[in-house]
């Protein structure tokens, strides 16, 4: 473990250059292992070690982890760079290598860039809209102070400078029309074009929130607004009246030094790898126990079990750092690999979001048109599951929400199942799987609440039992499924994706 630490401390100043190659590094303490003497993993037989009360168990020590984060941010949380967070790699760490010898262990360390908003304000005329949400890695207002000026109307989607009035006052506050590009992208356009502040506001029903993603020297502080709440500012500005406003952001952005953990079985074949993974870290706002405590959790408990057999085919789990904050671990990973490495990754489980308390059986819908080959015959292995159990499930969009995204733009098949997170449950899915309509799947989602008391048990140990199963069916052959040939592949032009990570960027 103290091995562990000390690559930690070294990451905060970590250049690319120096950062190791995924599964180069592993513990001295581990010499190669015969597994020939335990008995070939079974679906039944792995499935059968999976019990609510080890994940309950795992579940509570990780909130104690989280309690960490107090003295830094107020409330529990995992978010990357903290104590939380720290502590989460060294549990994960210690438990696997505890585990003796079956498994090389290895940490690839990486800068990451984190936020945190304190506190945020906007005032456009002489109201608040009610919708108001401060971006994710928006740099705050001059001094951390509220700025003061007028509300100017921008042209089109504001991705351009010649969407930019011209003739402004000194302090003025762009108003910014969500599509065609990036916030980010709209955040330095603006600041370029001299506004000390940007709001845009929604192209659709709803509130928006979303991330500027990559720091630049051009963002400036940004806000998002439903699109009702900017009806009668839209209203006023075409009707040439002057809106004068204020903004204010208390906030930080910094880069900070994480690490990734990768387990990789000694036994089996070590040129076709079924791989599976789940962020270790939380958002800064809470605790994260359901996100994505219980998909973490859940393969760390698997992987305790897997040392008890042998496997055909090796089996690498992934722990990634920096979900919440863009898929920086896992984009990370796969930039390192090279083809070869590459093309030992047979296929990519993704495992977020276990166990909502209003919870859907959900698979993510990757088909084999829109995606690398492969990718439809795992969503049928969980659909077929599902069936087989007696039990409902939906598909989902595969959008990019969540780590299998840089597996699959580098034509690694992928897929994964989950149980909802903002999204609502109607009245269909409450006949489906009980529940409440009208509620959000998770109701803690992104919250200080997303606690031990947040996890819908049977539903994770059930969708535990689900991922062992993926893991035991492929551990054991991959006949049937397609073979790697490249790493790209031609996937269906939708436009631009709206999604990196949970939060949207455009």
């Amino acid at each position: 473990m103290a091995r562990l630490l000390s690559l930690i401390a070294l990451s905060a100043v970590a250049s690319a250059s120096q950062i190791q190659q995924p599964l180069r590094e592993s513990s001295s303490s581990q010499t190669a292992i015969n597994t020939n003497s335990k008995p070939l993993v079974s679906t039944e037989a792995i499935q059968a070690d999976i019990k609510s009360k080890n994940l309950l168990k795992r579940a509570k020590k990780l909130f104690e982890i989280a309690q960490l984060g107090v003295d830094e941010y107020n409330h529990p949380t995992r978010v990357i760079g903290s104590e939380g967070h720290l502590g989460t790699l060294e549990y994960i760490y210690s438990t696997l290598d505890a585990l003796g010898d079956y498994y090389t262990l290895s940490n690839q360390t990486f800068n990451a860039v984190v936020g945190n908003v304190f506190e945020y304000r906007l005032v456009l005329g002489d109201k608040e809209p009610e919708s108001t949400q401060a971006m994710s890695l928006t740099p705050p207002t001059p001094n951390k102070d509220a700025v003061f000026g007028q509300l100017l109307f921008v042209e089109n989607e504001g991705c351009h400078a010649s969407d930019y009035p011209t003739d402004t006052p000194d302090k003025w506050i762009a108003f910014i029309r969500r599509g065609s590009c990036s916030f980010g992208h709209k955040s330095a356009a603006a600041g370029k074009a001299g506004a000390v502040a940007a709001v845009v506001y929604n192209n659709e029903k709803g509130s928006l929130s979303g991330t500027l993603g990559q720091p630049d020297k051009h963002h400036i502080a940004t806000f998002g607004i439903s699109h009702k709440d900017a009806q009668e500012y839209l209203q006023d500005l075409k009707a040439g009246k002057n809106i004068t406003s204020s903004a204010y952001i208390d906030a930080i952005v910094r880069n900070t030094g994480t690490t990734n953990i990768i387990a990789q079985t000694k036994g089996g074949d070590q040129e076709n790898c079924v791989m599976l993974g789940g962020h270790s870290d939380s958002v800064s706002e809470g605790p994260g126990i359901n996100d994505d405590g219980t998909g973490s959790l859940t393969l760390l408990e698997i992987a305790t079990h897997l040392t008890k057999y042998s496997v055909n085919n090796c089996v690498r789990f992934a722990w990634w750092a920096g979900e919440e904050e863009g898929l920086l671990g896992s984009d990370y990973y796969v930039s390192q690999l090279t083809e070869s490495e590459n093309l030992k990754i047979r296929l990519f489980m993704d495992y977020d979001m276990l166990a909502s308390p209003n919870y859907a059986y959900q698979v993510y819908n990757a088909t084999d048109a829109a995606n690398p080959v492969g990718s439809e015959e795992l969503r049928d292995l969980y659909t077929d599951w599902y069936e087989a159990h007696g039990l409902n499930y939906t598909y989902i969009p595969f959008d990019g929400r969540s780590d299998y995204d840089a597996f699959i733009k580098n034509g690694i098949p992928g897929g994964g199942i989950a149980t909802g997170a903002e999204g609502v449950k109607t009245k269909e899915e409450e006949e489906m799987f009980g529940g409440t309509a009208g509620q959000w799947f998770d109701p803690c989602y992104h919250q200080l609440c997303d606690t031990v008391d947040n996890l819908a048990l049977e539903a994770w140990e059930l969708n535990t039992k689900l991922v062992a199963h993926s893991v035991a069916t492929y551990a054991v052959s991959f006949k049937g499924f397609p073979k790697r040939t490249s790493v790209k592949y031609s996937a269906i032009e939708d436009g631009p994706t709206r999604f990196h990570g949970p939060k949207l960027v455009m």
